[in-house]
């Protein structure tokens, strides 16, 4: 799937200009949202980001040519426009597509930092502070005379990734220039050019503007000096800083760098704003000393590899893993474990036979496995492993816990190698113990558990390294207050709890905690805080601090770093690899799936730590806040050995560690891929003739086939050179078949408009006198490497062969098939010549001596015309010529006895027209029960134009069930391999055929299930659950209420009373609509249920309605059964909501999460806060100690305004009837304490309560972590939905909460509405939110 980029701009005042960074410096903010069908990083930080690993998006002029569009909506698909055009496969499509390893990367970025970080504005330049005003340095473009046309620009990546084309294999040759330019005022050329010099054997020049290249600034580029006579198609790489000497004060000298793929098209690159003439001119800056200008030019030569020929295991030795969708987690798991050669030679003496099967056996897949890695020179694939893992090929596509993979990988090698040589191998490398204690203070008693471990998870979060996160492992809790420990004989007792470490392993696995469960967002989050870890670590420091008392302390457990494994990505998505040391030498290798390349130290531990990264900045004498982003690609896992064992571990394998029958397989196999590999090379030079023959007829008609004649996939080939000519052909055919080449005859097959294959015509002689090749091109017109052919043979009456009859225009080849009704079987019966002036009655004796029958059984012919995509198959009148029926060489003729008019009724398919309609539509359907969608529980052979009662009905017999109306059907997703979400409705479909199509495939596979009622009448029922709170009891209840659909909600009530327990029996109840611990709605008891949505937000009903009694109320029928407190409002009382939060930081500002159960609250005029809070204290039944710790706050569009005791709450709420969530109410501080509750898997829409504030936030589905505020922007939904057949366009501004009422979100970040896709588009355009800008209009 292409990847779908959408942009929104937030534009400024001026246009932008030609050329020129200050035009985009205007444009505030933009956001760009690229959803990936393949793992991809996301990013974003303070509405500006970098993504260093992204491809380059632009180059030469597409945006130079982006002019300046008055409307904000042009500029944006202006952008869009440019963007998508030059991104590899980038398209602007919709976003909305069901896919599980589809992940979104959302950017928000500052177009200046952007322009910075992609070269387009020079990316570090260093210049040291100085006493004068700097203007901004402009774009980064080559030189140009004329500045009108379209000018090249560079990507320029400020942190080079580690894809082969910027991986430097060798030190690259560099070289420092300098250039003294004397008499510079007198310069009087426009280009000026330095003396050659040469780095990495190419040569180079300086090439400078001294009045600026038609701008007010000296304009400075590096110069490829013999570019007009290299040859074509040449290409350099360098890396290059220039630089402009300040002879007076060397530190404020100004320094530009960047870097360019010099090419014939741009054999310069450089700075047309390198610095302002009026401060180069100016003697008393240091420029400019006695006439003399000084310039220096440092360059770097890098050898370019090619992505796509790169060859790792000539350039490292070592080869990669295929990544089968989403399996990068796996391969960095594998590579980590096969480069730990003590567990790869366990794993090679592991027993296995030659009769087992890799796909069925994990010893042997992980075998065939390492030994491919070791001895294989190309990316060795994985899907055997996969296989005998159980997986599908879904799974592959599913990102699973990388942890979690190692430990049952682990697990199922260890039970394996029980009771063989390697027994034990897994504990040896992998185990270490500790020991759990608690100790009482106060007296003597302790108790300890000793427990084993493979890995250790250590936190990140609060802990700056490794050390610190071992301190807190092993940090003591104590035990006191409330949480007294019960100690056996001593009661509840003040104690000390903790972990000390009995020994660790000589492999030492470090799970590191970047995800975590988040409490307060109810969901999982990336830790993407910097955390150091040592190349060396050493656990017995201070005193072997970290180990228990019984400890070996003669063990010295001092560890040195083997692997690095990298997550790069977020929560929801990312790309995993892995930095390896195989040999623990200073070499690293990272081995990123296919690709491996060699790494210095610093890239695989120092870039691996994550947190955040300052980019360097272009004006350090001023004081300019450092532009940060975070680093999305950090650590995950860390492999350490120890020292005192690495001797043992990194141990030498070779072949005679490895079983000979796994090498003669692998071998074998190897072998076989040689050849298929040398068979494809030379596929070029063969053809390959399919011969078919009567016997291939007979032996598949009936059997494999039933229409046309044969399965040429299924016939003798030949694999013939081209240039053999076709007599010489013939006798490879007589030595295969026996037949001599003068009894042969050859017929060419055809296609026929029809779609129907036959064969058409034998060869001339003049054809068989050509070569393979020639005869190939000449029958085939898809130029395909195949040539069919029919091989005609006659046999005489002692069965031998001899020549072909001699054939005229008048002769006609006929092939004739018997059916037998009683038996429902066709089977070939051979071939005849007949005269097309001839008929069917005449050769009717032949047929039934081909068939057995006596010479005057009464037969019935049928011709066979067509089967795609209906059968057409037609009676033959036996007294009319074969030329007025149209019959022509390679027909086919059915024929079958006449049936008795007693015996149709007895036959099922009595004639032949019907029965191969029968084949025709025939379908095996494996059904499954909808409780276990992964087992078969019984097939049938049904037609594909069964109607849906014809299907059920052969369900209801199969399983024992009287009424087929209470099945239910549900079909099959073919790429989930899931069943759909949606049943199919009664009679929803007409055929099998359309419960069997998902798209454009066709399954197999229903689902049913037994329903208690009939479908019709359930299908007339509205199903809703219904979240019952009891008013005394800390309790929720979930209950199924099942109504008629034109129910109302007191039915609902009605309903619900007779399954619950109310305090008392007078208590009434009413139904709330809640959505992420927020009442969005109270529902009137005369509402209708058909269009309640319980699917995403929670019913909840609760005793004592609450609604004000308002004329509204009164006029809504709402008022009814409400509390007394509630009827007897005075004029001046106000109903509001009071909701739960907590505050935590986001990612420039505090944010608000609301949690727990919301209430109404009625407030009376010159109520104090103070007042309120009794209340609420009373209502909620919170202790006093507390209570006291809440705070209370009036929130507006999400902004807390804290109160004192003393105010006055009523003054706080002037608007009535309100019950926005985006509007006001009274929130409670205080830390989320409580359980989650029975009805929290409702609450899965959570994530987009929060409006999004940019569409980083939108695309990424982090609605939860952007809070509501006025300078949230004007957000602008347009989503076109299909509705009683009217086309609506929605528009909603300011929060997306409004988005819940169409249905138009769902869990994953992609819009919905139900389970088909929706268009979503989102701009932000500047302003502030205000809920009465909102716009809803409708379109015929």
């Amino acid at each position: 799937m292409s990847p779908t980029l959408e942009t929104h701009v937030t534009p400024g005042a001026k246009p932008p200009r030609r050329h020129s960074v200050h035009s985009l410096a205007n444009l505030s903010t933009c956001h760009i949202s690229i959803g990936l069908s393949s793992p991809c990083l996301q990013a974003s930080h303070n509405n500006t980001s970098l993504f260093p690993s992204l491809p380059r998006l632009v180059s030469h002029n597409h945006i130079n040519s982006l002019q300046a569009p008055r409307s904000p909506l042009l500029l944006l698909l202006s952008l869009a426009t440019a963007f998508a055009s030059v991104s590899s496969g980038y398209t602007l499509k919709n976003p909305a597509f069901a896919s599980s390893s589809h992940c979104l990367l959302s950017i928000s970025f500052s177009p200046l930092s952007f322009a910075r970080s992609y070269g387009l504005y020079p990316p570090m330049t260093m210049m040291t502070p100085s006493p004068l005003d700097q203007e901004e340095d402009e774009m980064l473009v080559p030189h140009s005379d004329l500045v009108e046309g379209p000018q090249p620009m560079e990507v320029a990546q400020v942190e080079q990734t580690s894809t082969v084309e910027n991986q430097p294999v060798d030190d690259p040759p560099s070289m420092k220039f300098t250039w003294t330019i004397e008499n510079f005022t007198r310069l009087n050329t426009k280009k000026h050019y330095s003396d050659v010099f040469i780095v990495g054997s190419y040569k180079w020049r300086v090439l400078i503007f001294p009045k600026g290249n038609n701008v007010d600034h000296l304009s400075m580029y590096l110069d490829v000096a013999d570019s007009t006579t290299l040859p074509y198609g040449w290409s350099r790489y360098a890396q290059f800083s220039l630089a402009v000497v300040n002879q007076i004060h060397s530190k404020y000298s100004i320094r530009k760098d960047t870097q360019h793929q010099f090419n014939a098209r741009e054999s310069d690159w450089g700075f047309t704003p390198f610095m302002p003439l009026s401060e180069l001119y100016d003697p008393s800056r240091g420029y400019l000393v006695n006439d003399t200008v000084v310039i220096e030019a440092e360059v770097a030569v890098r050898k370019v590899l090619d992505y796509w020929s790169y060859d790792s295991k000539k350039e490292t030795g070592y080869v990669g893993l295929k990544n089968q969708g989403a399996t990068c987690y796996m391969n960095s798991l594998l590579q980590t474990q096969y480069h730990i050669p003590y567990f790869r030679k366990a794993v090679y003496h592991m027993p296995t036979t030659e009769n087992d099967i890799p796909t069925g056996s994990i010893p042997l897949a992980l075998q065939s496995l390492f030994y491919k890695l070791q001895y294989n020179d190309t990316s060795v694939a994985t899907k055997e492993l996969t296989k005998s893992f159980g997986w599908d090929t879904y799974d592959s596509f599913m990102q699973h816990d990388v942890q979690e993979l190692n430990r049952v990988l682990c697990e199922k090698l260890e039970d394996k190698m029980k009771g063989t040589v390697v027994e034990g191998t897994i504990q040896q490398l992998f185990e270490g113990h500790h020991m759990n204690y608690i100790e009482c203070i106060n007296v003597d008693y302790k108790s300890t558990r000793k427990e084993s471990f493979y890995d250790l998870q250590l936190d990140v979060k609060g802990c700056r390294d490794i050390y610190a996160s071992f301190d807190k492992y092993v940090e003591v809790e104590r035990l006191e207050g409330d949480n007294k420990y019960h100690a056996v004989e001593h009661g509840l007792q003040d104690a000390k709890k903790g972990v000390l470490f009995i020994d660790f392993p000589p492999v030492l696995q470090l799970q590191l905690k970047r995800f975590e469960y988040d409490f307060m967002r109810d969901t999982m989050v990336k830790i993407n805080d910097r955390y150091e870890f040592p190349i060396q670590l050493d656990l017995d420091k201070e005193n072997g601090k970290y180990l228990s008392p019984e400890a070996d302390r003669s063990v010295r457990n001092l560890y040195t770093l083997h692997s690095v494994l990298v997550h790069s990505g977020g929560v929801h998505g990312g790309h995993y690899y892995a930095f390896i040391r195989p040999t623990l030498s200073d070499q690293w290798f990272k081995f990123d799936d296919e690709r491996v390349t060699k790494e210095d130290t610093k890239r695989a531990l120092e870039e691996q730590y994550g947190g955040e990264e300052e980019l360097p900045q272009t004006n350090p004498g001023f004081n300019n806040t450092p532009f940060k982003f975070t680093k999305y690609s950090n650590a995950y896992m860390l492999v350490y050995i120890r020292e005192s064992d690495k001797d043992k571990i990194i141990c030498n394998v070779d072949e005679k560690d490895i079983a000979e029958h796994l090498r003669i397989r692998l071998k074998k196999e190897q072998e076989e891929k040689e050849d298929k590999r040398r068979y494809k090379a030379q596929a070029h030079l063969y053809t390959i003739i399919k011969v078919a023959r009567d016997e291939d007829l007979k032996e598949q008609i009936g059997k494999d086939i039933y229409f046309d004649l044969v399965d040429h996939d299924k016939v003798h080939n030949f694999r013939i050179q081209k240039q053999m000519q076709f007599s010489l052909f013939k006798e490879e055919v007589a030595k295969e078949f026996g037949i001599p080449v003068q009894f042969q005859r050859f017929w060419i097959w055809a296609k026929r408009q029809n779609h129907t294959y036959r064969p058409n015509r034998p060869l001339t002689p003049q054809e068989e006198a050509q070569s393979v090749g020639q005869l190939r091109e000449v029958s085939n017109k898809t130029h395909n490497a195949e040539l069919k052919l029919f091989l005609e043979i006659e046999l005489g009456l002692d069965l031998c062969p001899i020549a072909p009859p001699e054939k005229t225009k008048e002769d006609i080849l006929l092939f004739f098939k018997l059916y037998d009704p009683e038996k429902q079987e066709l089977r070939y019966v051979g071939r005849l010549f007949v005269k097309s002036s001839s008929k069917p009655i005449e050769i009717l004796a032949k047929l039934n001596q081909m068939a057995g029958f006596a010479p005057d059984e009464e037969i019935e012919l049928y011709e066979e015309i067509k089967f795609e995509p209906c059968v057409m198959c037609e009676h033959l009148d036996n007294r009319a010529s074969f030329r007025i029926s149209q019959i022509e060489d390679g027909d086919i003729i059915c024929f079958q006895k006449s049936p008795p008019l007693e015996k149709e009724e007895d036959c099922r398919y009595p004639d032949v027209p019907s029965y191969l309609e029968y084949v025709h539509n025939r379908q095996i359907v494996h059904f499954r029960s909808l409780e276990k969608p992964k087992e078969d529980d019984f097939c049938l052979e049904l037609s594909k134009i069964h109607t849906y009662d014809d299907v059920v009905e052969r369900v209801a017999r199969q399983i024992g069930l009287d009424d087929p109306s209470k099945i239910r059907l549900t079909s099959h997703n073919c790429y989930s391999q899931q069943p759909k979400p949606q049943p199919i409705k009664y009679r929803g479909v007409e055929h099998l055929s359309d419960m069997l199509v998902h798209y454009n495939q066709t399954s197999d596979i229903l689902y049913y299930e037994v329903l208690d009622i009939p479908l019709p009448e359930l299908q007339g029922l509205k199903n809703l659950k219904v979240a019952f709170h009891h008013a005394t009891k800390d309790e929720v209840v979930i209950h199924n209420i099942r109504l008629p659909k034109q129910s109302t909600v007191g039915d609902v009530i009605n309903e619900l009373k007779t399954k619950v327990e109310l305090s008392h029996p007078n208590a009434e109840l009413r139904l709330l609509e809640v959505f992420y611990h927020k009442i969005y709605k109270i529902f009137p008891p005369n509402e209708k249920i058909e269009n309640i949505n319980d699917q995403y937000w929670t019913l909840r009903a609760e005793e004592a309605t609450s609604i004000k009694n308002t004329p509204c109320a009164r006029a809504k029928n709402l008022t009814k059964n409400i509390p007394e407190e509630e009827k007897n409002l005075g004029p001046q009382d106000r109903l509001i909501h009071v909701y739960h939060f907590t505050k935590e930081s986001g990612q420039n500002q505090m944010q608000v999460q609301n949690f727990g159960e919301p209430f109404f609250l009625v407030i009376h005029e010159g109520e104090t806060l103070a007042q309120v809070k009794l209340r609420i204290q009373k209502k909620l039944q919170v202790p006093d100690e507390e209570f006291a710790k809440w705070k209370s706050a009036f929130l507006s569009l999400g902004r807390p305004e804290y109160l004192q005791d003393s105010d006055v709450v009523f003054t706080r709420f002037q608007r009535r009837d309100v019950y926005g969530a985006w509007e006001q109410y009274l929130g409670l501080e205080h830390p989320d304490n409580t359980p989650k509750r029975s009805y929290a898997v409702n609450q899965n829409r959570h994530t987009f309560e929060k409006p999004a504030t940019c569409l980083s936030d939108v695309i990424g589905g982090r609605w939860k972590n952007t809070s509501l505020s006025t300078k949230a922007g004007f957000l602008l939904l347009y989503h076109i939905q299909q509705v009683q057949g009217l086309v609506k366009w929605l528009v909603y501004i300011s929060e997306l909460s409004w988005c819940r009422r169409t249905g138009l979100l769902c869990t994953s970040g992609e819009p919905y509405l139900g389970s088909s896709p929706a268009t979503v588009m989102v701009l932000s355009l500047g302003g502030h939110c205000n809920k009465r800008r909102m716009v809803s209009c409708g379109l015929a």
